[in-house]
């Protein structure tokens, strides 16, 4: 946990965006880190964990996690939370809370409110369409027999 709030400091004072860190263990070996990089690559989804789960999956050469350990700066925003819940590591353990982020001015909770909300009634509305040709791909996946599943 040290070493995920060493990065945030150091990545928030050279510039590279806001202060959070991550660190992935794997075996009692760091296998991915990473700081925020949002503002320096213009990238809204490069927070700390994703930045740290990116650098993890190319170190294992897989695109899962299974067996790490996730040590975050802070409790991680639902989009690191989704990221996380799809790399599947076995524990995440966080320092900061979200009320903590919210009060230096990283505010999510409307990310979390929004979520409840229908998709066509959203701050950004959100309209279905195509469904029955996306379905046919979905069809598709479903009969593919050398698919890999995740």
């Amino acid at each position: 946990m040290k070493q995920a709030i060493g990065l945030a400091k150091s990545g928030m004072e050279s510039g590279n965006g806001g202060p959070f860190g991550c660190v992935i263990v794997k075996d009692d070996q760091v296998i991915g880190s990473g700081s925020n990089m949002v503002t320096t690559t213009n990238d809204p989804t490069a927070h700390a964990e994703v930045v740290a789960i990116r650098d993890a999956c190319k170190n294992l050469n897989h695109f899962q996690l299974e067996g790490c350990e996730v040590y975050t700066s802070c409790e991680p925003c639902p989009m690191c939370l989704g990221a996380i819940f799809w790399a599947r590591p076995s524990r995440v353990f966080y320092a900061c809370t979200h009320e903590d982020a919210s009060a230096a001015g990283f505010d999510d909770s409307f990310i979390y409110r929004e979520i409840q909300v229908a998709p066509e009634t959203r701050q950004i509305p959100m309209e279905g369409m195509m469904r029955e040709e996306s379905q046919k791909v979905f069809e598709l996946w479903k009969s593919k027999a050398d698919k890999i599943l995740y």
